[in-house]
């Protein structure tokens, strides 16, 4: 199948290259890639009528590209943005397309600079016909049906979910699983760290505890004295344990090559999908507990609050005259 991409960064380019191996004829754009079309306008002419033309290019931006792209498509050609998008967006742009007849779909994309080799795991909205011509291509960019043991009880041939890609409703539905699924990704890696710290501190009662007015003691250090090997844990729980995952085997091979993480500064950020999911929920009335507190402890990691902390402080030396502890202390 012929089709255009635009966008070559981490995702993109390896998609790019998934697909053309598989034997797809891809036409590409991306200003600050040598090779590819000189504009959006070339590359549009580089394609076949109905024309597909797949967008891998940050949030923030798919509205310059679609404003710069559309007026060069034509009635039945499609428009697919692959990135991380808000389904909000997606119902509006889908709405504007469809008054020049261009079909829009959006796509969630699960699978990092690992999809080349593994596959994406996608999540596809959108019209039923523009879906339907996108079936070669998504077949091709998902892990297929072998990425994991079969379901009891499904046989016979592998649906398209099992494949790794599932057509999930109308325009916006697709970005609102993927949302809900990075919302979830919060959560679990949330669980690793906070987990993982756990066993970390587990030797604090090797070390000589402070007994001041400001500190809580420590009232078994007996009981805190395990020199635990987190790498080893992490490697071990890879093989049979419930909490086995990728995230997990992510973290046992970061452990491994650095075991302290001493190139990691802890300032996590969130691309949106974490914020979205948590207003989702609360306009829903479904509580996400885990979610919410995943997300918020991303805003702790990059400083956010620390002003927060200071009036904590304030109210503590107000009320009962404790003095503030330095960080070395």
């Amino acid at each position: 199948m012929q089709l255009g991409m635009v966008g070559l960064g981490r995702m993109g380019a390896n998609m790019t290259e998934r697909l053309r191996a598989a034997g797809h004829a891809l036409k590409t754009f991306d200003p600050n890639v040598e090779g590819t079309a000189s504009s959006l306008e070339e590359l549009v002419q580089q394609l076949d009528a109905p024309r597909s033309v797949w967008l891998m290019v940050p949030a923030g931006i798919v509205d310059s590209v679609l404003s710069e792209l559309a007026p060069h498509l034509e009635k039945g050609d499609t428009i697919i943005d692959g990135g991380n998008s808000y389904y909000v967006d997606d119902l509006r742009r889908a709405r504007e397309l469809r008054e020049r007849g261009i079909h829009y779909v959006d796509v969630g994309v699960s699978g990092g600079v690992w999809g080349r080799a593994r596959g994406y795991c996608m999540m596809v909205g959108g019209d039923d016909e523009a879906v339907g011509r996108l079936v070669p291509v998504l077949e091709a960019l998902a892990p297929g049906v072998d990425a994991a043991v079969r379901t009891p009880g499904r046989d016979g041939d592998a649906s398209p979910e099992e494949q790794g890609w599932l057509h999930c409703g109308p325009e916006g539905a697709g970005h609102f699983v993927k949302m809900v699924h990075n919302g979830i990704e919060y959560g679990l890696m949330q669980a690793y760290a906070e987990g993982l710290n756990v066993l970390k501190h587990a030797n604090i009662g090797l070390h000589a505890q402070e007994t001041d007015a400001e500190t809580t003691p420590l009232r078994d250090p007996d009981l805190y004295k395990y020199e635990l090997d987190v790498a080893a844990i992490t490697e071990v729980w890879r093989r049979g344990s419930v909490i086995a995952s990728w995230l997990l085997d992510l973290t046992a091979q970061a452990l491994h090559e650095t075991p302290n993480l001493d190139e990691y500064a802890g300032r996590v950020s969130d691309s949106g999908e974490g914020r979205w999911t948590v207003q989702a929920a609360v306009e829903e009335g479904v509580p996400a507990p885990v979610l919410a507190a995943s997300l918020f402890d991303r805003f702790a990691s990059r400083g956010e609050a620390d002003w927060g902390n200071r009036v904590l402080s304030a109210m503590r030396k107000g009320f009962g005259g404790h003095l503030e502890k330095s960080p070395e202390q």
